[in-house]
């Protein structure tokens, strides 16, 4: 578990972070910003699993 949870926070992070930047660009609304959210969490998703050993 102790490894898990440093994961959980990136992809938490990610999606955050993905979001708000979005929002601060200027995104037309929440949906879309969050939209963006979602796709950087995927790609930490991506990340996480294939470092993972």
């Amino acid at each position: 578990m102790s490894r898990r949870l440093p994961e959980l926070g990136m992809l938490l992070g990610a999606f955050l972070a993905g979001t708000l930047l979005a929002e601060a660009l200027g995104a037309a609304n929440t949906g879309i910003a969050m939209t963006f959210g979602q796709l950087a969490f995927a790609i930490v998703l991506v990340a996480i699993l294939l470092l993972r050993r």
